[in-house]
């Protein structure tokens, strides 16, 4: 595990099922996530992006292998879940496709209640949640409740919430599945920014090419294993303009890539 790494997920099988009708999801991974990276995970349905997720995220335990969080050992298949819940609310944020925000609480309600939950002083959580709502340009929307927000308001309150503990990953389902192109490259250039500026590491599971450009590195899953990886040759440099003529922004181009294992730039 390199020094700057905040996760490694080493030689992860997970299996569903006994006997005949074992279903393998995931085949031998191994991912190192470091500070700062935004880390895209490709792959067509049943390739294992969403059983990594819940894996890598502490949801669920490997079948065999190892998650390690800062050189250290987290969890292995002898490990209790109950063990986890408690440290996902710390250190780990989740972004999902609908903004799962709690319909009877308001915006600024539904950012509190994660701070509360691990005891912050409701003082306190106060504060920073009206501070996360201002950053992410959701402010005016405070008191308003999830039902009178729009999709891309409901996301960045979502963003917001997955923020409020201060994590040092985040991990977002397809996050932009359910919005246009214009907020999707809104929600995709704001984890860009909060990886730029805050040093936090963001793993994104998507089917989603339009904001490829964002990315630092990008893993092609199949059949449950890691299939392709490519590295960004120049690193993103935070504060080129999103242009709202053009949401969807450049796609794939293999000369800006250069991929594991070979010496030429492209696929």
């Amino acid at each position: 595990m390199s020094a700057d790494a905040i996760l490694l997920v080493e030689n992860a099988y997970k299996s569903y099922g006994v006997g005949d009708n074992e279903v393998r999801a995931m085949n031998g991974v191994t991912v190192e996530h470091r500070a700062g990276e935004v880390l895209a995970i490709f792959g067509p349905s049943g390739s294992g992006k969403t059983t990594f997720l819940m894996v890598a995220g502490l949801i669920d335990v490997p079948s065999s292998g190892r998650v390690w969080y800062r050189g250290k050992v987290i969890a292995s298949p002898t490990t209790e879940l109950d063990q986890l819940r408690k440290f996902r609310q710390k250190h780990i944020g989740f972004v999902f496709q609908r903004s799962n925000l709690i319909p009877f609480l308001t915006a600024l309600e539904n950012v509190q209640v994660a701070m509360q939950l691990c005891d912050t002083p409701r003082k306190l959580a106060l504060e920073r949640a009206r501070y996360l709502l201002s950053r992410l340009s959701v402010d005016h929307r405070a008191n308003a409740l999830p039902q009178q927000l729009s999709g891309g308001e409901q996301q960045r309150v979502a963003i917001a919430r997955a923020l409020a503990n201060r994590p040092a990953l985040i991990f977002a389902d397809e996050p932009t599945g359910a919005l246009d192109s214009v907020y999707g490259r809104q929600v995709m250039a704001l984890f860009r920014e909060l990886a730029d500026t805050d040093g936090v590491a963001l793993c994104v599971v998507t089917h989603d090419p339009r904001s490829i450009d964002l990315f630092d590195r990008i893993i092609e899953m199949n059949d449950g294993a890691i299939g392709r990886e490519y590295y960004r040759q120049e690193r993103y440099v935070f504060g080129d303009k999103f242009d709202p003529n053009n949401p969807i922004g450049p796609l794939f181009k293999p000369e800006n890539w250069r991929e594991r294992g070979r010496e030429s730039s492209g696929p």
